[in-house]
């Protein structure tokens, strides 16, 4: 069984916990860097991305967060993650992990209280996903790599490239697991992969 980490410092945490284990894998809350080491994918929470790059600083999990993406070990960042994970940001001189080759705009969708729900079809994981967008960002442009899964109204809202999966929604405020379950498995290829 894989254990996957959510990053523990702001956002949905628990929830994410039990999306994890409802698709048959091990969660860890993930609260100190050496705990990255007992883990083989890591999910980056919702929450505010300028608040939790203050706390990724203040709790040094940058360079150690940069170094477990170095390792091939699978992340996936969901709304404030995915801003996370980006390389560029518009309107950002500097990226904080920039690991995925995606732009990404913040609040792309609205404040707070234009939060709303859509039904997405995504690509490998679901034909009518439920998924709840809050402050959510979006992506701007993806690199060739880039596969993109998902797309609201012309706007890219969930991409993956390699061992890297963001989304703008928040799939742990659902009782659909489907996309943390297509996360899971991509934990599973990596570690198959890592031990061939």
């Amino acid at each position: 069984m894989v254990k996957i980490g959510v990053l523990g410092l702001q956002g949905a945490v628990r929830e994410h916990v039990r999306a994890i284990e409802e698709s048959g894998a091990e969660a860890l809350v993930i609260k100190k860097v050496e705990q990255l080491e007992e883990i083989d994918g890591i999910i980056i929470p919702g929450g505010e991305s300028t608040t939790m790059r203050r706390l990724i600083d203040k709790y040094h999990f940058l360079e150690p967060l940069k170094d477990f993406a170095a390792q091939g070990k699978p992340m996936f960042g969901t709304c404030a993650g995915l801003i996370l994970l980006a390389k560029n940001i518009v309107d950002y001189a500097e990226p904080h992990l920039g690991v995925m080759d995606v732009t990404v705009e913040r609040n792309s969708f609205g404040r707070q209280k234009e939060s709303f729900e859509a039904d997405l079809a995504i690509a490998d994981v679901a034909d009518d996903f439920n998924a709840v967008f809050i402050r959510a960002p979006h992506i701007v442009k993806a690199g060739e790599n880039v596969q993109v899964l998902a797309k609201h109204e012309g706007r890219i809202v969930a991409a993956r490239e390699g061992r890297y999966l963001g989304c703008s929604f928040h799939p742990e405020l659902t009782d659909d697991h489907r996309m943390t379950a297509y996360f899971v498995k991509m934990v599973e290829e990596a570690k198959t992969k890592q031990f061939a």
